[in-house]
Parts: C-alpha cells; sequence; structure tokens
C-alpha cells in the first residue's frame, strides 16, 4: 500500500469518527464537511484525533465543531503550560544543573535571559511568558510536534540523574539517553557506569548498593511529583465542583426571594 492509500484511508478514517461523534452529539454533519474536515487534522496523530472528538463528546455542548477539535489536539501535544515551562527554563539558567525541555522554552529563554542576568525575575518571566505563548501558538498552528532535548549541565552525577528521569518520564527515548551519556563519557568503565547504560537501554544492569539506593531515591522524587500533580487536579476539579454548586445555590435562592418579593 503506497502512502497515497494509507493518506486517503486515515482521511475517510477520521471523518467517519467525526461524522459518529457529531451524530452521538445530536448533530447530522455532511460527510463533504466531514471529510474537509479530517484532512485538516491529518496533520496529527490519528490516535490523538481520536482522543480529542472523545472528550468533545463529554465536554461540548451544542454542535461539535472544528475548533472544539483543534484545540484539544493541541493540549495533548505535551508541551508545558507556561508555568511549568517557566520553572524549568529557570532551572536551566543553573549552569550545574543539566535540564530536559522543549524546543519553545529554549527559545523563549533566549529572549527572557538577558533580564534575568540584570536581575529582574518578574521582567524575565513576563519576556518569557510572552514568547512562550507565541512560539507555543505558532508551532500548534503548523502542527509542529513537542521536540524534548537536553541541557547539559557541568554536575556528572546531576546529569545522569536528570537523562534517568527523562527516560522514566518518557520525555526522551532510551537510544537518546545512551547517545547523550556516551557523549559526556559516562560508559561503562566502572561497575555502576555499566548498571547506569544498562538501566537507561533495558539489558541487564547490577548496580551497587549505593547507585540503587540513589536511583530509587530520584524514582521516590519523580512519583512524588506526579502524585503532587494528580492531587492537585484532583482538589482543583472538586473545588471547581463545589464552586458550580454554590453559585447555582446562591442563584436558587436569588429567584426564590424575587418570587417572594413578587407575591407581596
Amino acid at each position: 500500500m503506497n502512502t497515497s492509500e494509507m493518506n486517503d484511508q486515515q482521511v475517510a478514517g477520521l471523518a467517519s469518527a467525526i461524522c459518529a461523534t457529531a451524530e452521538a452529539m445530536g448533530q447530522e454533519m455532511n460527510p463533504g464537511t466531514a471529510a474537509m474536515m479530517a484532512e485538516d487534522l491529518c496533520a496529527y496523530p490519528v490516535p490523538v484525533v481520536k482522543a480529542a472528538l472523545k472528550a468533545c463528546r463529554f465536554e461540548v455542548k451544542g454542535k461539535l465543531a472544528m475548533a472544539d477539535i483543534l484545540s484539544r489536539v493541541q493540549l495533548m501535544d505535551g508541551r508545558p503550560g507556561k508555568d511549568e515551562a517557566w520553572s524549568i527554563a529557570l532551572l536551566a539558567s543553573d549552569e550545574i544543573e543539566t535540564v530536559v525541555m522543549t524546543t519553545e522554552i529554549q527559545q523563549a529563554m533566549t529572549a527572557a535571559a538577558p533580564i534575568l542576568r540584570l536581575g529582574d525575575k518578574v521582567g524575565a518571566r513576563m519576556a518569557f511568558n510572552s514568547a512562550y505563548d507565541r512560539l507555543v501558538a505558532t508551532a500548534r498552528a503548523e502542527a509542529i510536534p513537542t521536540t524534548w532535548s537536553v541541557s547539559l549541565g557541568f554536575d556528572p552525577g546531576r546529569r545522569v540523574i536528570a537523562i534517568e528521569s527523562a527516560v522514566r518520564m518518557q520525555l526522551i527515548n532510551q537510544q537518546s539517553a545512551t547517545q547523550y551519556l556516551a557523549d559526556l563519557r559516562i560508559t561503562p568503565i566502572t561497575a555502576d557506569g555499566q548498571a547506569i547504560a544498562g538501566l537507561l537501554t533495558g539489558s541487564q544492569a547490577n548496580p551497587s548498593p549505593h547507585l540503587r539506593e540513589r536511583l530509587a531515591e530520584v524514582r521516590q522524587i519523580v512519583d512524588a511529583a506526579k502524585a503532587r500533580n494528580d492531587l492537585q487536579r484532583l482538589k482543583k476539579a472538586q473545588a471547581d465542583r463545589v464552586d458550580t454548586y454554590l453559585r447555582k445555590r446562591k442563584a436558587r435562592k436569588a429567584i426564590a426571594a424575587a418570587q417572594r418579593k413578587e407575591s407581596l
């Protein structure tokens, strides 16, 4: 099967999914319109588009629109929000630290770095956020995939920890991690060096008790950070539900008071 046939099948499959989503939302969509939308969405991975369609079925009120699908597709591209991006950029400004960042973070930090060197952290953050928002919007409009790269710091031990964490979080693949370690000459010279390479490549690894303990600490930090993020999202969702309930109750009370006043 050639590339053209594969693309045609992909468009047809997405068009069918778009029509089915619209129908599930109580809307009848013209197949030609769905095919046109599918052609535009083919620039993105099919699983991501289908996940966005599923989100639309649960979240969108009213008719399905291209903007509804596209906004959800773009939010699934793995790019950090600007607050998280700034934290990563700020960490990268420390030459000791090894940091994994996206292309947009790296480019936005170029605009913020001169201001940060003057000691104006607030101004640097404003410059960073402005540049980052613009760069992300452009990348998403052009359907450019998210690319992560490693900014190497001076501390060799932190390099290993940062790269191993990036692999575990699936920001970079094992092949890239192995190459970074090779470039740093952190090769299997020692038993722990062999163990680190083995952990990153998925081959047999026998780290020393000290290294095993150190890597376990890293995993605990990463897992704890993920758990905190999950808890924050849960708390926000609960707070939103409570806020919605309180606003509705307040509205009901206001309506009841108005009705009592009219009846007097």
